[in-house]
């Protein structure tokens, strides 16, 4: 299905998922602290929908202390406690603690990892957004060999809420792959991003 106005159709009519499909998604993130907050809130979304996590984004930048890594990796009982009772967000001990445990892995790998966390993601994909030109939503993969991948390495490090469907999606949101379908407007202008990175 693409939507009449020569956008990817799962946005609907929603403003704010609009101006994240035309403003994020497919964008080419590099930054190290960006790309921790997009995994984690990414695994945050599992068995909910991304319009969900979308509208509580703020919400979870607040209490997860703008998603600072070092701050997170830090966190203990106390803090726990404090987000299980805040109702902006998604309340779950497992998510929250993932959250947490991924903060020090990420701190781990910027410390040993050539390149850092931006690195130690973007690998799976040669350094370089592939752009994919998918013609209907119908086309668009769950999952794929890079996903199951990055999933796998991901999961050996110690990560949660990470299988390659979610992962997949993470690498769609953060410009990994461009799956604008070609008719959407956003498909060149990811495109010519991830030219520039070539």
């Amino acid at each position: 299905m693409i939507a009449k106005t020569g956008r990817c159709a799962w946005p609907g009519e929603d403003p704010l998922y609009v101006a994240y499909h035309d403003e994020e998604w497919g964008v080419p993130e590099f930054d190290e602290r960006a790309l921790y907050e997009k995994l984690i809130l990414d695994g945050f979304q599992a068995g909910l929908s991304w319009i969900t996590i979308l509208r509580k984004r703020e919400n979870f930048r607040r209490a997860f202390d703008g998603f600072a890594p070092e701050k997170i990796a830090r966190y203990g009982d106390r803090q726990i406690a404090r987000l299980l009772a805040d109702e902006g967000i998604v309340r779950s001990r497992a998510k929250i603690e993932a959250a947490i445990r991924g903060a020090q892995l990420w701190l781990k790998i910027q410390e040993e990892e050539p390149g850092g966390f931006s690195h130690f993601i973007w690998k799976h994909v040669d350094g370089r957004p592939k752009a994919n030109r998918f013609k209907s939503m119908r086309d668009i993969p769950a999952k794929t060999p890079m996903s199951e991948g990055l999933a796998k390495e991901l999961k050996q490090r110690g990560f949660n809420f990470c299988g390659p469907v979610i992962v997949y999606a993470f690498a769609q949101a953060v410009g990994m792959v461009n799956d604008h379908v070609v008719s959407c407007h956003r498909h060149k202008d990811c495109a010519a991003l991830g030219e520039k990175r070539k």
